[in-house]
Formats: C-alpha cells, sequence, structure tokens
C-alpha cells in the first residue's frame, strides 16, 4: 500500500522492516483517537494529550506533543499580551484539568492578574440539568469579559452545545481544539482563541488521506463517521471522494487535515522511533555481526537499550524541522493559537493568529498578530479588568475586601511620581529633583538665591549703593567743615570712624547678594558683626564723651583727664575687639557654610549660607543689642544736656530705631522662606544703618548747609550759657 508518505531508507530486514512498516501505517488511526500511547515493554511513547504513565511499568517517558506546562504559560502569555488581568475559569473535573487549574492560577496571581470564578463540570448528563444554568449564571452576572475553558477532548460533547456560550460580550480560550471544530447552534467562535498543538502540512498526506482503506479499522465508529465527512462536496478535490446519497455528511470536521495537529505530531513521533532503531541496530551492525537472518528478534533490543538512542535523537523531518527531545522528554514543538474569523460571505475561516513556543528565545517565544483586532474583527480589542488602569500620576489603592485587581486610583503624593500604569506604589523623587504637573516624571528642582539679575536684588542693590554714596558725601561734608565749631563739638575723629563703619556696613549688604560661596557665607556674618559693633561701639563712645564732657566743666571734676581723643577711641577699640573675638570662635567651632536647602520650598533648591552655629549667631547678634541698648541707656540718662553738647537727643532717637529694626527683624527673619530671609537680613541692616545715619548727622548737615549762621563759637557760647 502506498501510504504516501516519504520512504524512510534504512538498511534493515526481516522484522526490523515490518515493524517500521507498521508503525507508519499506524498513522491512519489518528482518526479513531487524538491521544495514542506507542509501547514495548518498558518504554511509553506519548503522541497526544498529556496521560498518566505507570514509572514501574514504563521508566522511560516521551511525549510528542508540548508538556501542559507549557500550555499554561502560553495562556498566560496572551492574557498579559492584551492586559486580561480579570478572567474566569471553567474546567471539567478531571485530574488534569484540576491539576492545570491549579497552575494556571497561581501564574495569572504571580503575573499580576486575578480570578474572578473557577467553575467545574462532571463528564455526565447530569451536568446539564444541575450545573450548566449556575456556571451560565456565573458567566452571565461575572464582569470578566475573558473565560478560560479548560478540558479535555472527552469532555467536549458535555459543552459543546450547552448554554454557556451564549454570555455576550465574552472573549473564550479553549484547551480543547475539538470545540472550535465542531459545529455550536449557540455561538459561532468568533473573537475566540484556542490553543492547539503547532501544525504543519505533511507531504503527500492528503493522497494517503483518499487512499486509506477505514475496512482495516471495522469496530471503530469515529473512523466510519470521518469516512463520511469526506462525502461532503466542500471538502479540497484532493481529498473528496465520491459517495452515495445516503452517505452525504453536513460536518466539515476533517475536510482540511492539516488542521488536525495530532497527525503531525504522530508523523514525528513514528520517524523519531524508526530514526532510533536506525541508529541502534546501526551501532550493533558495526561491532558485531549480530543481524543474520533470525539470530535474534527486534523486540530484544527495546527494553532499555533504545531509550539510550531516543535520548540522545536529533534528525531532520521531510519538512526540514529539528526533531530532538528535550531534558525532560518532550519533543521541542510550541503551540499556535487559532481563531476563528467570519468572512463576508458568512462562511468561517479559522486563521493562525500567534503562536508560542517555549524553546525559542526568550523575546521570541511568544508572537501575535498585533493587529489582530482591527484587520480581523474590525474592532477594538475588549477589555477585562475589574478596575480601569491608573494612569501615570496614579497609584493603585486596593479595595478593602476586594480582590488586587479592585482597586481605586489614588494621585501620587507630594514628591512623588508614577511613570508607568497600574504602579502599586508611586516612586519619590531624588532630593535635587520634582514631580511634574501631572506627577508621571521627576523635574530637575528649580535651583534659587537671591541674585543680583533679578528685580528685588536689582533692588536692594541700587539701595545699598545710594546709601553708600550718601554716607560717602556726609563724610565729604565734615572733612571739608572740619574746623567748624559744629563738627569739633562732636568729636569729629569718633564721626569719622562711624561714618566710615557705616560705609562698610552698607557694603557689606552686597555680599548677602549672589550664589553664596564658602567665602561669603563666612564673610556676610562676620563683617557684618564687627562692621555693626564699630559703628554702635563709636555711637557708644560719643555718648560717654558728651556726658563726661558735661560733668568736667564743673569745678574740681577729676573727669577732665578723661576728655581726651584716647578715652573715646579705646572704647571703640575694646567693643570692636570683643565683637571680633567672638567672632572668631565662631569660625574655629561652626563657621558658616553654603548648604542646598532642598525641602523649605515645593519644587525649589535653595542655596543658602548655614550659620553653622545658630547659637554664636544669636550671640554675635546679642552683642550687638548690649551695645545698642548700652548706648540708648545712657544717652537717655543724658537727653537734657545744654542744646550744644545735646547730640544725646539725636542718639536716643536712633538707638530706638535701631532696637526697633532688630526686634521686629528676628520674628519675621524666622517665618520667612528661601531668598526672602537673605531680603529681610538685607533690609535689616540697610534701616538700621540708615537709621544711624539718618538720626545723628542729618540734623548736623542741616545746620552746616543751611543754616551757617547756628555754626559759630559764639551761637554755642550763648546756648551753653542760657
Amino acid at each position: 500500500m502506498d501510504t504516501g508518505i516519504p520512504n524512510y531508507s534504512c538498511k534493515t530486514s526481516g522484522r526490523l522492516g515490518a515493524v517500521i512498516e507498521g508503525l507508519l501505517a499506524e498513522q491512519s488511526s489518528e482518526f479513531s483517537s487524538l491521544s495514542r500511547i506507542y509501547h514495548y515493554p518498558q518504554i511509553s511513547y506519548i503522541s497526544g494529550n498529556l496521560v498518566m504513565s505507570d514509572t514501574v511499568k514504563f521508566p522511560y517517558f516521551y511525549r510528542t506533543v508540548p508538556s501542559e506546562l507549557h500550555l499554561c504559560a502560553g495562556i498566560v502569555k496572551l492574557l498579559k499580551h492584551f492586559g486580561w488581568n480579570w478572567v474566569g475559569i471553567v474546567a471539567s473535573s478531571e485530574e488534569n484539568s484540576m491539576r492545570a487549574v491549579q497552575i494556571l492560577r497561581e501564574w495569572i496571581e504571580q503575573s499580576g492578574g486575578c480570578i474572578e470564578f473557577i467553575e467545574t463540570f462532571h463528564h455526565s448528563t447530569s451536568f446539564i440539568s444541575q450545573n450548566i444554568d449556575n456556571i451560565h449564571n456565573t458567566i452571565i452576572t461575572s464582569s470578566a469579559k475573558v473565560i478560560i475553558l479548560y478540558c479535555n477532548r472527552d469532555y467536549t460533547d458535555s459543552i459543546i452545545h450547552s448554554s454557556i456560550w451564549e454570555a455576550p460580550g465574552k472573549v473564550w480560550i479553549i484547551t480543547a481544539e475539538r470545540l472550535f471544530f465542531l459545529p455550536s447552534y449557540n455561538v459561532d467562535m468568533q473573537n475566540n482563541f484556542a490553543f492547539t498543538v503547532g501544525k504543519k502540512s505533511i507531504p503527500n498526506f492528503h493522497k494517503f488521506v483518499r487512499e486509506v482503506n477505514p475496512a482495516i479499522f471495522p469496530s471503530d465508529l469515529l473512523i466510519q463517521a470521518w469516512w463520511k465527512d469526506l462525502c461532503n462536496n466542500q471538502c479540497p478535490k484532493s481529498i473528496q471522494r465520491s459517495c452515495s446519497s445516503n452517505e452525504i455528511s453536513d460536518y466539515l470536521l476533517h475536510c482540511d487535515i492539516a488542521i488536525l495537529g495530532s497527525s503531525y505530531n504522530v508523523y514525528n513521533a513514528v520517524y523519531g522511533l524508526a530514526h532510533a532503531l536506525q541508529d541502534m541496530i546501526s551501532s550493533r551492525s558495526r561491532s558485531t555481526n549480530l543481524w543474520s537472518g533470525e539470530l535474534e528478534s527486534i523486540l530484544d533490543f527495546l527494553p532499555w537499550k533504545l531509550h539510550h538512542y531516543l535520548k540522545n535523537l536529533h534528525f531532520k523531518n521531510a519538512l526540514g524541522e529539528e526533531i530532538f527531545f528535550d531534558e525532560n522528554g518532550d519533543l521541542a514543538i510550541g503551540y499556535d493559537i487559532l481563531s476563528i474569523v467570519v468572512l463576508p460571505n458568512g462562511t468561517r475561516s479559522i486563521e493562525i493568529v500567534g503562536s508560542y513556543n517555549p524553546y525559542a528565545p526568550l523575546g521570541e517565544d511568544f508572537a501575535i498578530n498585533v493587529n489582530m483586532w482591527e484587520d480581523l474583527f474590525k474592532q477594538a480589542p475588549p477589555q477585562s479588568r475589574c478596575s480601569l488602569s491608573c494612569l501615570p500620576g496614579f497609584r493603585k489603592l486596593t479595595r478593602e475586601g476586594k480582590s488586587i485587581c479592585c482597586y481605586d486610583c489614588i494621585r501620587c503624593s507630594e514628591g512623588e511620581v508614577s511613570n508607568q500604569t497600574d504602579m502599586d506604589t508611586c516612586i519619590a523623587c531624588a532630593e535635587d529633583q520634582w514631580p511634574n504637573q501631572k506627577r508621571d516624571a521627576c523635574i530637575p528642582k528649580v535651583i534659587t538665591f537671591l541674585s543680583y539679575e533679578e528685580p528685588l536684588g536689582i533692588t536692594l542693590t541700587f539701595i545699598i549703593i545710594f546709601l553708600f554714596l550718601i554716607t560717602a558725601v556726609i563724610l565729604g561734608i565734615f572733612i571739608y567743615y572740619q574746623d567748624t565749631p559744629i563738627v569739633k563739638a562732636n568729636n569729629r575723629d569718633l564721626s569719622y570712624i562711624l561714618l566710615i563703619s557705616l560705609m562698610l556696613c552698607f557694603l557689606c549688604s552686597l555680599i548677602f547678594i549672589g550664589r553664596p560661596e564658602k567665602v561669603t557665607c563666612i564673610l556676610r556674618q562676620i563683617v557684618f558683626g564687627i562692621t555693626f559693633s564699630i559703628s554702635l561701639s563709636s555711637v557708644l563712645a560719643k555718648t560717654i564723651t558728651v556726658v563726661i564732657a558735661f560733668q568736667a566743666i564743673k569745678p574740681g571734676n577729676k573727669l577732665r583727664k578723661w576728655m581726651g581723643s584716647r578715652f573715646s577711641n579705646s572704647i571703640v577699640l575694646s567693643c570692636s575687639l570683643l565683637q571680633a573675638l567672638l567672632c572668631l570662635i565662631w569660625l574655629c567651632t561652626a563657621p558658616p557654610f553654603p548648604y542646598l536647602n532642598r525641602r523649605s520650598e515645593t519644587g525649589i533648591i535653595l542655596i543658602e549660607c548655614n550659620e553653622g552655629s545658630i547659637v554664636a549667631f544669636y550671640c554675635v547678634l546679642g552683642y550687638l543689642g548690649f551695645l545698642a541698648g548700652t548706648s540708648f541707656i545712657v544717652a537717655l540718662l543724658a537727653r537734657n544736656l545744654p542744646d550744644s553738647f545735646n547730640e544725646t537727643k539725636y542718639i536716643t532717637f536712633s538707638m530706638l530705631v535701631f532696637c526697633s529694626v532688630w526686634v521686629s527683624f528676628i520674628p519675621t527673619y524666622l517665618s520667612t522662606k528661601g531668598k526672602y530671609m537673605v531680603a529681610v537680613e538685607i533690609f535689616a541692616i540697610l534701616a538700621s544703618s540708615a537709621g544711624l545715619l539718618g538720626c545723628i548727622f542729618f540734623p548736623k548737615c542741616y545746620i552746616i548747609l543751611l543754616r551757617p549762621e547756628r555754626n559759630s563759637r559764639k551761637c554755642i557760647t550763648k546756648n551753653w550759657n542760657d
């Protein structure tokens, strides 16, 4: 008989040839059973779905269909590809399906998915009346759009005509290929998927199907039905046969034999066994002339010696594909993913829309037509989720008492982002970054400081320069009119020191503007503290000099010897040196340094000067307050002196302004943030310095420039006598 299968060339004779011919002929029994075990003593050879093998009876186990572990992995890959994380499972109650459902559940949950329900049915007629309504109602009321139907071919008759297919808007993932080809009166199976063993068109197989004689299987009813199916006029001409009218069948199950992948499995199984036998015989023939006549039966080789050759099997079949078994005894093949498309003329076409090959490199193991829904079904892919995806910028918050797939979307907290959909937690931005408005990306924080380029910095700079120039002009006036009575009467040396120190106070404010550096941070407070202490000690020396001068004119008073400039200069020097000592201690213990303040303001990095030691900072300010307070008290006590010497009135008022500015400065400074803290300190320096300048020197300049008649010794003597 011409089997239509390419001849396998092997130098064998006698019983070996008969065994191989018998194995090849057994392909015709494919149509009586999609699951067949070829076994010889101690060898189990699986060519269909997974079956359990007694490891004692069959210690060597080979499989020519993919493992059901790979089937579960392929289903999970398909779910993950379309983003279906909310599914239901309907499965038969037999052991293999229950084990596969457990594996599916674990892997779906590990991949972030959830199972809404698991329903099982039994292989009995009682299922129709007892369970079908419950399963149907579960599917109808379920929010899951994707249902996985896991059962073997023996359970298809129980499920194919049931009402569970009537649930609208559901996508079915089917593992029993037969459900895809048997007609159903309830559903057209469109938009559904079936996982089936990889299919190939075997050369000359149609010729074999057309010429095979079913009479050799007289007791197989399925073969008889299949033989009748080939009478349908819609079958391809290559396999269609002429039949009488009573043989006509409405079924097209076997019209295209290429659809049935198990044929290809049997083909590889038979040729694999033949190659293993050939290798074994060739190996033994090289070592001894064992095969001559009937010295030894071929079956004597099979029990355990054939295992070595099957394990190392590697050959190319007639289609040029590499055939070999992996370390688990599984043939290295994968699955095709099928879907039914309804053509415009109403006929159904089975299309291969994807594949899963667990033996392919990672990233190439799963493939699917990405435009399948638009090209084949003319619609967008359905969504099967308990909750809508959380967009970037949000995170998932699982609803209490619900599955992890049922959640609410919560906006990321301040300082956090989520840059992917469905993130469980938001990611905190780095310290130098901040979320954008959508909170889906971290962007660099704005670096800020009080600069010369911004309006506030420019304004303060102009004020500083203006006050500096005013002070310089007043100093020039005093130098120009240094021999006039009013300049002499107010201790011109102290006036010069005070004016120069005020000029330095104004200029030191410029150090506070601009990018803080290590040097500028140190100079800021040190220069400010020392120059201000010189100014205040000069004011204190002036006040004490006025009091001593008034007391020295009384007869017999011993204070006259303290009237010289040496005494007043010593006051200025000693008070200033004490402040310089405090600053030196500050520098040696904890000097100021530049600091990146990332938390002061939202989305901003403030470059500022850290004071180093806040205690030292307030000690410097406290010492200035002590000098100002002492000057104020002394001036207040001497406010009733004669007018010619009564500079203490102006000193009293200037100290009142000075103290008011710095008392209000402390709470204002502590309540502001960022560069405005620096601006507040500059304002306090300028206001207090301007208060000293205006209260003490403006009245004298008024007399010198506008009322020169009062700037005379006669006027001073008159005022004194009065």
